[in-house]
């Protein structure tokens, strides 16, 4: 194909091919521009974004308020790094700790980032307040997690290409079957410092533990003196039908983490939230980011915050969530395992014998719905939380076509 024959589309993915690393198998479509549950591609064909950008999406695509937000901040002041303060962060740390019933957030920049705060924290935490001896921290972690991709978190992934080639690992994390309470308990020793988990795992398939998963962890780890970890990068902020993941089984981590939906698909922001006993480990000079906290981050986020409070999207997620999982479960599909999830993160797994789920997701594609596959089988669709239920009903019988076929 000449590049005077090529579509818009071809000639940009032939130019990311050409000068971009390979890290990634994105679907073959092209976007420039976004409304509400709605993008257009180079070519001008719509679409349907059911994966809302793995969860940062959850107010839709350029949500007005959160734009204006983000235009009258940089009109004013971008970033002042923490040398300084600024008039945003104080406002948007307060917004933060009384949304979320907590005394403390660190604002940081990406949810692995927070994970690394988190990690940091429960550390210093564990060697200054528990009394571990120096050195011997140990953090439980569950198989098939996700929690980033920097090296310290990768090295503690079960997902061995994650790891592959990039080694030597860091020491002191140790790994338990996810939703096995019994295997965490027999785990737990004197070195425990905290446990970090997914109260729903996304990237590992969109895996919901068995109930009192959540509720008896957080109990062992009170009785035990271990930190509970709640990394909410994914799942928090309305996505699963609570504004917390964890909030379904009424379980209150020491540390929340947050990150993705905090941005409100704009700006990369998140954040460590906890109680000051974990956060008062932290002196000037242990720990920073030079734009975590900047006045632009901080701004967006409360606009983000506000619009996932105010109009109520968590309520609105598990509405429609449980609406959409009880249609997909009535398709009849030869080639579906089962549909699984809650609120607006909805898995459906495709049976081994059928394929893998990518075929599903490139026919979704040509039908202009927009979904991503994760762990080869499972079809995730978490659409904007914002999206109209008429709009899903239109979608469904797209659906229902590839997976019927």
């Amino acid at each position: 194909m000449t590049q005077a024959t090529a579509s818009k589309t071809d000639l940009y993915l032939t130019e990311a091919d050409r000068f971009s690393a390979h890290n990634y198998k994105p679907l073959p479509v092209v976007l420039e521009r976004g409304e509400g549950a709605w993008v257009w591609d180079v070519d001008g064909n719509r679409y349907l974004d059911m994966l809302s950008a793995y969860s940062a999406l959850n107010q839709g695509h350029r949500h007005p308020r959160i734009m204006a937000a983000a235009a009258e901040q940089m009109a004013k002041l971008t970033l002042t790094s923490r040398a300084f303060h600024n008039d945003q962060m104080g406002p948007f740390v307060r917004e933060l700790c009384e949304a979320t019933g907590y005394e403390k957030a660190l604002p940081m920049n990406t949810g692995a980032e927070a994970v690394e705060t988190a990690i940091k924290a429960v550390r210093k935490w564990g060697y200054q307040v528990k009394g571990v001896a120096v050195g011997k921290a140990e953090i439980i972690v569950c198989e098939n997690n996700f929690h980033g991709r920097t090296t310290t978190i990768v090295g503690f992934s079960s997902e061995e290409q994650y790891r592959e080639g990039f080694g030597p690992f860091t020491p002191g994390f140790v790994t338990v079957p996810y939703g096995d309470a019994d295997a965490f308990e027999a785990a737990v020793t004197e070195n425990t410092v905290g446990f970090l988990v997914e109260p729903l795992q996304g990237e590992g398939g969109v895996i919901v533990p068995a109930d009192g998963y959540l509720r008896r962890t957080a109990e062992i780890c009170r009785e035990r003196g271990v930190a509970f970890m709640g990394d909410e990068i994914q799942t928090g902020l309305g996505r699963t039908g609570r504004l917390f993941c964890c909030e379904w089984e009424d379980v209150r981590p020491d540390m929340l983490i947050v990150g993705k939906a905090l941005g409100g698909g704009v700006y990369p922001v998140s954040a460590l939230i906890a109680d000051a006993e974990y956060m008062d480990v932290f002196h000037p000079g242990d720990h920073g980011s030079t734009f975590g906290g900047n006045p632009l981050g901080a701004a967006i986020g409360r606009a983000s915050l506000g619009v996932i409070l105010d109009e109520k999207l968590s309520e609105r997620s598990d509405e429609l969530g449980t609406w959409l999982t009880s249609r997909l479960r009535e398709i009849d599909s030869p080639h579906v395992e089962e549909v699984r999830g809650r609120g607006l993160m909805i898995g459906v797994v495709i049976k081994e014998s059928s394929g893998t789920a990518r075929p599903y997701c490139e026919a979704l594609q040509a039908r202009g719905i927009l979904a991503k596959e994760t762990h080869h089988q499972v079809i995730r669709f978490a659409p904007p939380l914002t999206i109209e239920q008429a709009t899903l009903e239109e979608a469904l019988v797209d659906i229902e076509a590839v997976l019927r076929g």
